[in-house]
């Protein structure tokens, strides 16, 4: 008797842990499904020339909440956000000292995960 009920405890245990893994699985799934779906903007900050421009400060606002986020563009001009949510609404600029780019939309009826803006240094900057 005691042997069948240590069995039964034994068989017990293997389903709740069988249980916990699927459950994990299935989260995981859902989680990797939900970073699929996240968008990335990137390109690079020009000047007039078509030079790189590093140093330039790139400015990504969300127009729901009003955040803004910033990065600071390489020493080839490359700048880059990722982990955006594909239903929020944008738009990005840069600066560089005195100068400013056009400010460009990133619509969330785009449907593309990987968004390349060129931003090109060809306004003086408004105080």
């Amino acid at each position: 008797m005691k042997l069948c009920r240590r069995t039964v405890v034994n068989a017990l245990a293997i389903i709740l842990a069988l249980g916990i893994a699927l459950t994990g699985s299935s989260q995981d799934k859902q989680e990797k499904k939900k970073e699929a779906q996240l968008r990335t903007v990137h390109g690079s900050v020009l000047d007039a020339q078509q030079n790189p421009v590093a140093d330039s400060v790139v400015y990504l606002k969300n127009l729901r909440t009003q955040d803004v986020k910033t990065h600071i563009a390489d020493g080839s001009g490359v700048y880059r956000f990722s982990g955006l949510d594909p239903n929020m609404d944008y738009e990005i600029h840069a600066e560089h000292d005195d100068l400013s780019s056009a400010t460009h939309s990133i619509s969330s009826f785009d449907s593309r995960k990987d968004i390349e803006v060129v931003l090109k240094l060809d306004k003086k900057r408004s105080s």
